[in-house]
Order: C-alpha cells, then structure tokens, then sequence
C-alpha cells in the first residue's frame, strides 16, 4: 500500500505564537511526535509532505518556515496554502493520485480548523487516514480548551468515513504505516 506523512502548518510562528496569537496546546509533546514519526516515515520510505499556511507571518520570513525544532527531511515535499483546507488551491491531491497513495498520516496544526477539514477531505477523496491523536494540536478559544478541543476532534474523526474510505485515531509510538483500516471494514 502506498502511504504518505502529512504535516499541516507546523510553522514557526504559528507553533510558537505571537503578539496576536497563543502558542499551541502542548507544543514541546508536538514537536517531539513530529519528529518521532518522520524518522518512521523514513525507515519504512514513505514520503514525508509539509504543508504551509500563506496566512502565517505574511507568508514569509522566518515565522512562515516550518518550526526549526522540526527535522525536515531534505526531500520532502512542500505545498503552501492560502484557504484552511490543505487540498483547495494546491496540487495536494494530485500529488498524492500520481503517487497512487492509499493511506495518509495526518499531524500539524490547527486541530478545529486545518486538521479536521484535511482529514475530512481526505476521506472523500479517496484515501483512509490515520490521524495522529497526539500529534495535533491548536490554542484555547473562547468556548473550549485546547485540550477539550483536541479530545473532541480525536473521538469525532475515529471511525468517521465516507461510504468507502474513513479515518482512525492512533497515538505517535504506534506503528502508523500498518494502517489498521482493514479491521474496522
């Protein structure tokens, strides 16, 4: 089966925060399971794919990078974005068509917004995700906790589909590239 890593808006800035914006929920854990699973994805060849958010620091400088405590594999991939979907505007999806991949393991940021609607666009564009349960992550707002809002997206997209294709929640230190889709069919 054909796989990929994707890392959704693990920028500087956005991980770290700003004048305007908290840092992310946990963001020494993220950093950590990012890296962790990337040295997966490259024991098992699987292609590492970063998406960036234009939005973040004006889409440039050092705030837009990825977050330097993150180890970029000099050949991954990397889409920027303008809209909060990962797949509109991008050639995201056909990379991953050209590619014939099956099954996508989706981190980053931010859980309520970019993560769930790449999980959900995913499911109905063909590929079974694994979502990483604790390698998302977002801010508190002014209803919820960032941690009630990742607990929430986690037990939301476990098992959410789409007739033929869905999601499953599995933790960092899981073996991730055995997709586990099969058991729940």
């Amino acid at each position: 089966m054909n796989q990929a890593l994707l890392i959704i808006d693990a920028q500087q800035e956005l991980l770290d925060g700003n004048d305007k914006e908290k840092a992310v929920f946990n963001k020494e854990r993220l950093i950590r399971n990012i890296n962790l699973v990337i040295d997966k994805a490259k024991k098992s060849n699987v292609p590492i794919v970063f998406v960036r958010d234009r939005d973040v620091a004006e889409g440039e400088g050092k705030g837009f990078d990825i977050h330097n405590g993150i180890n970029v594999p000099k050949e991954a991939k990397i889409f920027d974005k303008f809209a909060t979907n990962c797949f509109h505007g991008t050639e995201l999806l056909n990379y991953f068509q050209s590619q014939k991949i099956e099954h996508v393991v989706v981190m980053g940021c931010s859980t309520q917004h970019c993560i769930d609607s790449a999980v959900r666009t995913a499911t109905i564009s063909g590929l079974d995700v694994t979502l990483v349960g604790d390698g998302h992550s977002t801010a508190d707002n002014d209803v919820l906790s960032a941690e009630q809002i990742i607990k929430h997206h986690n037990l939301t997209l476990h098992g959410h589909y789409n007739v033929e294709h869905f999601s499953v929640v599995r933790d960092a230190e899981e073996d991730l590239f055995d997709p586990t889709h099969e058991s729940y069919r």
